[in-house]
């Protein structure tokens, strides 16, 4: 069978995902397809662009754009500039074709957004949430979230639901492990609950996994390469993307940032430990000293850096929304000071994309090929 150009790393904006001309792959093929024209935007590419890019045929990419444009998927973007013989012609995603649905969970707090196959937020809701007051009040809580959002917007089919939750949890089989303060949620199966509930497909992540991947799905800083996202909030964790993919660890357990020990014989931890970060930090932000909080999130910070040697760290969550001046300005401080130990300095910057549009993004991931 004619293969095409390959299937190894192909020159382009393709990320280095080839094509392949087999019928039994058209899934993987379409995916390629409307991951290009997603990056592309407005503008669109042309079929050969597509074809030079996947290393699929130009037959095959006339076939597949073809059938994802009477899905609705795709439309004409216009004509581009002659090369000397006809106007070839643009496509382009039709964001509005689909949506998904992402919901964060934060103890105290529920967000949910609709947004379009762009990662455009179309409708979003958010109100107040106990989380410690167990599993069936908090899945009635997401049921209702996701029904005022999908309800207010274009009419449009869902891809799926991504939800955010606390962790630690395994985000393969969708469980939730004894979530920190809250261990009652050991075993419990939430993914499948919602997914019988809300008969749509379901992803289930941490919220600081969740909110990394918006990062790469927005295209902003971090996007690509390595960076750790850094989570004030209720609690305090990070999210990994290494080699431009989220690292969640064998056992679903990195990014428990919150919980490296600072000071040995510091207060107890809601974790059971002595000093860590997270009481530290959160003690340091509850008397209102956000300049100290601010200082032990970059010590944190540092560790993290020297030990992983990320390209970027991006701030994040409700505290560093609250002002986000003083903890750049103070994670870098750190960073800067401890040059010798993590070498050239990263850049510290807030992350503009929160948890719920990271949980949205994940939903989407499998129509553009992305785990």
């Amino acid at each position: 069978m004619n293969r095409g150009k390959g299937r190894g790393n192909v020159s382009g904006g393709g990320g280095g995902r080839g094509g392949a001309n087999l019928p039994a792959l058209r899934g993987h093929n379409d995916a390629l397809l409307l991951d290009l024209l997603r990056s592309a935007g407005a503008p669109g590419l042309g079929r050969a662009e597509l074809a030079a890019r996947t290393g699929l045929t130009p037959q095959a990419v006339s076939k597949i754009t073809a059938r994802l444009a009477a899905e609705g998927l795709v439309a004409e973007a216009g004509r581009g500039a002659s090369t000397g013989g006809k106007p070839r012609t643009l496509l382009r995603l039709v964001p509005q074709a689909r949506y998904a649905v992402g919901v964060h969970l934060d103890r105290d707090r529920i967000r949910a957004v609709r947004v379009d196959l762009a990662g455009g937020v179309v409708d979003e809701w958010s109100g107040p949430l106990d989380f410690g007051a167990g599993p069936d009040l908090v899945v009635e809580a997401v049921l209702a979230a996701v029904v005022r959002v999908r309800a207010r917007g274009p009419a449009a089919p869902p891809v799926g639901v991504g939800v955010a939750a606390p962790g630690p949890l395994d985000w393969r089989s969708g469980v939730l492990g004894p979530v920190t303060g809250f261990p009652g949620w050991a075993g419990y199966p939430l993914r499948e609950v919602l997914e019988v509930r809300l008969g749509l497909p379901v992803v289930l992540d941490k919220d600081t996994n969740a909110a990394v991947a918006a990062v790469a799905a927005a295209g902003g800083p971090g996007g690509t390469g390595s960076c750790v996202y850094l989570h004030v909030g209720t609690g305090l964790g990070a999210g990994l993307r290494l080699d431009g993919a989220v690292y969640r660890g064998a056992r679903s357990a990195a990014g428990e940032f919150g919980h490296q020990v600072l000071r040995l014989d510091g207060p107890p931890c809601r974790c059971g430990g002595r000093g860590c970060l997270e009481v530290l930090c959160l003690d340091a932000v509850a008397r209102g000293d956000l300049a100290g909080a601010a200082r032990l999130l970059g010590e944190g910070a540092a560790n993290l850096v020297a030990l992983l040697d990320v390209d970027r760290v991006l701030l994040g969550g409700r505290v560093v929304a609250a002002d986000p001046d003083v903890f750049v300005e103070g994670v870098r401080a750190v960073l800067a000071a401890r040059r010798s130990v993590t070498g050239d300095l990263p850049p510290v910057e807030r992350a503009v994309v929160g948890v719920a549009e990271g949980a949205a993004a994940l939903a989407l991931g499998p129509l553009f090929g992305h785990a």
